[in-house]
C-alpha cells in the first residue's frame, strides 16, 4: 500500500532537517522580526500540532475511527496570524486554520489570559466525532472555541465573511451605543480568513464591496481579510496572479501580501495588517500558501496535478522553512527542532488515539440537544431594559403597518441593544413606511441604512449579535430573500448546533411578503414561497395577519430572540399593511388597537374565531359545521367566508395559525375537533407549503382527512390578474360548501 502522502512528507522533513537539507529563504522577504528567537519556536510548534492533527486523522479514517479530514497542512503560515491579535479579537476561520486556533490557545496560555485546557485534546476530540468535544459536542469536525473567541465555520464558500464585517461593524458602534451583552473591545478587531477560490464567490464579493462601501462613507471598519492563496479551488487552478490583480488597487482596501511559507514573513505582515486594521480601516492580507495532500480526505491531487507541480508544492512546505529559519535566525539546533518534532507527534497520536475511544453520539435528541429551543437554564436571559412605556396610539384602531411601526419605537425605547438595519429604513422609512420617522427619533446608530445587498444585510446583523446588538434587519421583499437565505440557513440557523450553543445569533428577520399586493411588481413583489423559510431547524416563522396580533407577536418575536437567544422571521403580509376594512369599504373591520403594553402572543399560540357565542353542548363533536384554517391574507379571507356562510346558516370556526414554523398541528387539531369539515387556506403554492404540514398532522395525531385549497403552482402575475392564481374569497366559500354537499 502507497504511503500516504501526509505521512511521506513528515518522514522527508524529519529526514532533511537531520541531514540539513533546508530550502533557502526566497529573496525580496521582510526581514526577520528582532523577537523571532522567542516568538518563533511558540509558533512552530503550532504548526507542528496542527500538521500531527492532520496526519493522525488521515491514518485513522480508513479505519472508521474519524469523520472528515479536510486537512491544513500547507496553510500553516497562519500560525503567525494569533501572534499580533489579542484574545478578545473575534476571528472568523477558513478550514485550514488549525496552526491559528491552536497558536491563539498557546499564546494565550502564555499570556496567562483565558484559554482552552487542552487545544490539542479538544481538536482531537472534534475530529473523532466524540460527545464530549466541547466546540461541537460532536456534530462537526469544526474550527473554533468560546474561550478564544473563536465561532465555529462548517466548510463554507465565504458565507462567514458578511457576519464577520457585521461583528467589525458592531465595534465601533458599540463604543457608542454599549449594548448589555457586549464581549468585543473598544479596540478589538474582527478578521476572517477564506481560500483564493472562495474569494470569487458571490458572497465574498459583496463582503468585499460592503466593507468598501463603508469605509468610502468615511466610517470605521476594523476587519481584516485573509486570504490564504494556495492556488487551487479543489482542482480548479486559480489563475496565477489573479488575486492580486483583482484586490491590490482596490479603493478603501488595503492590500498586503506575504509568502506564507516563511513564518517570519507572515509574522511582519501580519503585525503591519493588524496595527493598521486597530485604526479602522479594512485589511486584504494575501497570503501565499500551498495545498499539500488534496483538498479532503478522498481527493487524490495526482488525478489532475502533474507531479512536477506536486513535487514543487513539496518544496514550500511551511514546516521545512519554519525549521530553516529556527536554526539560523533563532539559535536552535537541528536535533532540537526534531527533538521537538517528536515530543508533538507522541502527544498529538496519543491525545488523538484517547479521543477516539471516547463514546460517539447517538440517539437524535443528542444530536439536536444544541438546536432552539434551549430549556430555561441554558437561555441566558438578560435583564435589565427601560420600563415598558405604551407608545402614542394608545385606544386608536390601527392598520397593521402603524402597529408594526408603533411596536418598533416602543421597542426601540425600551431596550438600546435593539437595532434596526436594511435598505431604505431610515430616512424614507421602508418602501412601504413601516419603520417611518423612527431614524429621526433614535438616530442613524439605531435605524441604519444599508446598502443593496441582501447577503450583507443579513451578514451585518449576524455580526452585530456576536457583540451583544439585538438586530432587526429587514429584507423589503420575500423574493429578495432568497438571494441571500444560507445567511439563515447555512449562517445564522447553525451556529448553536455546531458550537453546542456556545454561540447564537440571536435576531427578528422582517420580511414583506405574500400576494395580493394590488398593480405593482408580479412575482418579485408578490411572493408566495415559503418553503424555504420552514425547513430551517430551530428558527422561528411568525405571520401576522392584523394590527393588534402583530403588536404582540412582533414583542414575542423580540422576546424569543432576546431571551432564547432565538432566530425569528416575521412574514408580513404586504396587501394587508394598510388594510382597514374586512367586508365592505369603510366598515372599519381590520383596524385594530394596539394592545396594552408587555401583552403579547406566545410562540404557538393559535387564533380561534367563531361565528358567534358557543355555549357548553356547542363545544361538543360536531357542533361547527367547518373549521377554515389560514393565515396571513388566507386569514382575513376566512373571515369574510364566515359572515357568508353564515347567512346560509353554515357555522364555522375559523382558525389563524400565526405561527409557521414550529407549525402548531396539535393545537390546530383540538381547535379542530367540534368541526365536521377542515378546509386549510393556503395562500403558498402547493409544493413544500403550510397545508401539506397540516393535512399530515391530522393524519397523524388525529386519524382525520382534511382538505386544502392553495395558490396554483405559479407565479404571480402584475395587473389585473395579480390574484388569479390566488385563494379568493369566492373559491373559498364554494369549496366550503362543496365539501359540506350544499
Amino acid at each position: 500500500m502507497p504511503e500516504e502522502r501526509l505521512d511521506a512528507l513528515w518522514r522527508r522533513f524529519l529526514e532533511r532537517v537531520e541531514s540539513g537539507d533546508l530550502p533557502p529563504r526566497p529573496p525580496g522577504l521582510r526581514p526577520v522580526p528582532e523577537d523571532f528567537a522567542t516568538l518563533g519556536p511558540v509558533l512552530f510548534r503550532a504548526q507542528l500540532l496542527s500538521r500531527l492533527l492532520d496526519i493522525l486523522a488521515r491514518r485513522l479514517q480508513p479505519e472508521g475511527r474519524v469523520f472528515y479530514t479536510i486537512a491544513s497542512a500547507g496553510h500553516e503560515g497562519t500560525a503567525a496570524l494569533a501572534a499580533p491579535l489579542k484574545t478578545g479579537d473575534m476571528a472568523f476561520l477558513h478550514y485550514r486554520d488549525g496552526a491559528f486556533l491552536v497558536a491563539r490557545a498557546l499564546l494565550a496560555e502564555a499570556r496567562g489570559e483565558p484559554a482552552p485546557d487542552d487545544i490539542v485534546r479538544d481538536m482531537a476530540l472534534s475530529f473523532t466525532a466524540a460527545k464530549d468535544d466541547p466546540v461541537s459536542g460532536g456534530r462537526h469536525k469544526v474550527l473554533g472555541t468560546a474561550a478564544l473567541l473563536v465561532p465555529p465555520q462548517t466548510s463554507t464558500i465565504a458565507s462567514h465573511l458578511p457576519k464577520a464585517l457585521g461583528a467589525a461593524f458592531s465595534i465601533p458602534l458599540a463604543r457608542r451605543l454599549a449594548p448589555e451583552g457586549r464581549v468585543l473591545a473598544d479596540d478589538g478587531i474582527a478578521l476572517a480568513s477564506f481560500g483564493d477560490a472562495s474569494a470569487n464567490h458571490s458572497t465574498a464579493q459583496g463582503a468585499f464591496n460592503a466593507a468598501q462601501w463603508i469605509r468610502h462613507r468615511g466610517l470605521p471598519l476594523p476587519l481584516l481579510f485573509v486570504c490564504e492563496d494556495n492556488e487551487l479551488g479543489i482542482s480548479v487552478p486559480t489563475p496565477r496572479g489573479w488575486i492580486e490583480a483583482a484586490f491590490a488597487a482596490r479603493p478603501h482596501l488595503f492590500y498586503i501580501r506575504a509568502d506564507g511559507a516563511d513564518l517570519a514573513d507572515s509574522l511582519a505582515a501580519a503585525r503591519d495588517a493588524v496595527a493598521r486594521v486597530r485604526r479602522g480601516r479594512p485589511v486584504f492580507l494575501h497570503l501565499a500558501t500551498v495545498r499539500l495532500g488534496g483538498h479532503a480526505g478522498s481527493d487524490v491531487e495526482s488525478a489532475y496535478l502533474p507531479r512536477a507541480e506536486i513535487a514543487a508544492q513539496d518544496e514550500r512546505d511551511p514546516l521545512l522553512h519554519s525549521a530553516r529559519l529556527l536554526i539560523e535566525e533563532g539559535g536552535l539546533a537541528r536535533s532540537e527542532i526534531v527533538a521537538m518534532a517528536r515530543a508533538a507527534e507522541e502527544e498529538v497520536t496519543a491525545k488523538m488515539l484517547a479521543a477516539t475511544r471516547r463514546p460517539p453520539l447517538e440517539t437524535a435528541e443528542e444530536v439536536m440537544a444544541s438546536i432552539p429551543p434551549f430549556p430555561p437554564a441554558a437561555r441566558g436571559e438578560k435583564t435589565g431594559g427601560r420600563p415598558a412605556t405604551l407608545p402614542a396610539g394608545e385606544g386608536e384602531r390601527l392598520t397593521l403597518a402603524r402597529a408594526l411601526n408603533l411596536t418598533l419605537a416602543e421597542a426601540l425605547s425600551e431596550r438600546p441593544e435593539i437595532v434596526l438595519l436594511g435598505e431604505d429604513v431610515g430616512r424614507k422609512g421602508g418602501v412601504y413606511g413601516i419603520t417611518r420617522g423612527l431614524q429621526a427619533r433614535f438616530g442613524q446608530s439605531r435605524v441604519m441604512d444599508t446598502l443593496l445587498d441582501e447577503q450583507t444585510i443579513l451578514g451585518t446583523a449576524i455580526g452585530l449579535a456576536h457583540n451583544g446588538f439585538l438586530p432587526v434587519p429587514e429584507i423589503q421583499f420575500l423574493a429578495y430573500f432568497h438571494n441571500a437565505e444560507d445567511q439563515i440557513r447555512g449562517e445564522a440557523a447553525t451556529l448553536s448546533f455546531f458550537s453546542n450553543r456556545a454561540f447564537a445569533n440571536p435576531m427578528v428577520v422582517r420580511i414583506a411578503g405574500l400576494g395580493y399586493q394590488k398593480g405593482f411588481g408580479g412575482h418579485f413583489h408578490n411572493d408566495n414561497s415559503i418553503a424555504v423559510l420552514r425547513d430551517i431547524p430551530g428558527i422561528v416563522l411568525a405571520c401576522p395577519s392584523r394590527a393588534d396580533e402583530a403588536a404582540a407577536m412582533l414583542r414575542e418575536a423580540l422576546r424569543l430572540a432576546r431571551e432564547e437567544r432565538r432566530v425569528v422571521i416575521l412574514l408580513e403580509p404586504i396587501a394587508l399593511y394598510n388594510e382597514r376594512d374586512l367586508l365592505v369599504p369603510g366598515d372599519g373591520g381590520w383596524s385594530f388597537p394596539l394592545p396594552p403594553a408587555g401583552a403579547r402572543i406566545a410562540l404557538g399560540a393559535i387564533g380561534v374565531h367563531d361565528p358567534g357565542p358557543v355555549g357548553a353542548t356547542e363545544k361538543a363533536a360536531g357542533a361547527f359545521d367547518i373549521a377554515l384554517v389560514g393565515y396571513g391574507n388566507g386569514h382575513r379571507l376566512c373571515r369574510q367566508v364566515q359572515h357568508d356562510l353564515a347567512e346560509s346558516g353554515v357555522r364555522a370556526r375559523v382558525i389563524d395559525l400565526r405561527w409557521l414554523a414550529p407549525l402548531p398541528v396539535q393545537a390546530v387539531v383540538d381547535a379542530a375537533a367540534p368541526c365536521r369539515e377542515v378546509l386549510v387556506v393556503d395562500e403558498c403554492r402547493p409544493a413544500g407549503n403550510v397545508a401539506e404540514g397540516l393535512v399530515t398532522g391530522f393524519a397523524e395525531k388525529a386519524g382525520r382527512c382534511i382538505h386544502r385549497l392553495s395558490a396554483a403552482d405559479s407565479f404571480i402575475a402584475t395587473g389585473p390578474a395579480h390574484a388569479a392564481t390566488l385563494p379568493s374569497r369566492e373559491r373559498i366559500r364554494a369549496r366550503a360548501l362543496a365539501l359540506l354537499g350544499s
